[in-house]
């Protein structure tokens, strides 16, 4: 039941917010902090976490710094990392995704229109061409969240981290917080479609700062960010008994 409610509200959804989304695109809306795009992409999630009966909690979200930006550092265990970190983050938050998302209809085309970061993995130059262009809107006032793994897990088990992201972070000038999305494996593993509610808790990490930090720091700070990431993973696990 719970799967049809999912793709009943996940469909109208994006639907109704995603052609908002492109429409204002069209007509040359520009993507900024707090404008419609971050309202639609919030209600968006919203939405869809209502009709897949799953309920969102947060630890450590008054780490958030509210006067600056940041690149949030997540795991990715599924598809509802993104709708629980939409859902509860400030203003402000652009996504740094792979190519492939854009070919999906309606929800790719809303992505590019609301100024989500599209990432060419196979293109190094294009790609280290939009991490710039991530980072100058970072430093802009805007906060992105990368998905350090790179893909979904298929296990559920914490993946080594790539370094972009921590270029990222290291050329915008500004902290990153780690952040840890617990039980979403449970809810919708990669490569299935049945929905399993369980309630999410999202852990946000203290600020770790790129203050003085160079591109030969990119594997310090990537393996730093990781420790603290699987100390979440474990506590989580932990508490889950």
């Amino acid at each position: 039941m719970r799967t049809l409610t999912y793709l009943i509200g996940i469909t109208f959804a994006t639907l109704w917010y995603g052609t908002k989304a492109i429409v204002a695109g069209l007509l040359g809306i520009p993507s900024r902090r707090g404008g419609p795009y971050e309202v639609w992409q919030r209600r968006w999630a919203k939405v869809v976490l209502w009709t897949s009966g799953v309920k969102v909690k947060t630890v450590g979200l008054e780490h958030v710094p509210r006067d600056r930006s940041v690149v949030f550092i997540s795991n990715h265990q599924s598809f509802f990392d993104i709708l629980a970190i939409v859902s509860v983050l400030p203003d402000g938050v652009r996504f740094v995704a792979k190519k492939e998302l854009v070919k999906v209809p309606l929800f790719g085309p809303a992505m590019v229109s609301a100024g989500h970061v599209i990432i060419d993995r196979q293109n190094l130059p294009a790609a280290f061409e939009a991490y710039e262009a991530a980072a100058k809107g970072i430093r802009n006032g805007l906060n992105a969240v990368v998905f350090a793994e790179g893909t979904r897990s298929r296990t559920g088990d914490l993946q080594p981290f790539k370094k972009g992201p921590f270029v990222l972070a290291i050329a915008a000038k500004v902290p990153l917080i780690p952040v840890y999305c617990a039980n979403t494996f449970d809810i919708l593993p990669k490569g299935t479609f049945r929905v399993r509610p369980r309630p999410v808790t999202v852990f946000f990490g203290k600020p770790i700062t790129t203050e003085g930090l160079s591109y030969e720091d990119r594997e310090r700070l990537r393996d730093e960010t990781w420790r603290v990431i699987h100390g979440f993973a474990v506590d989580a696990k932990q508490a889950s008994g």
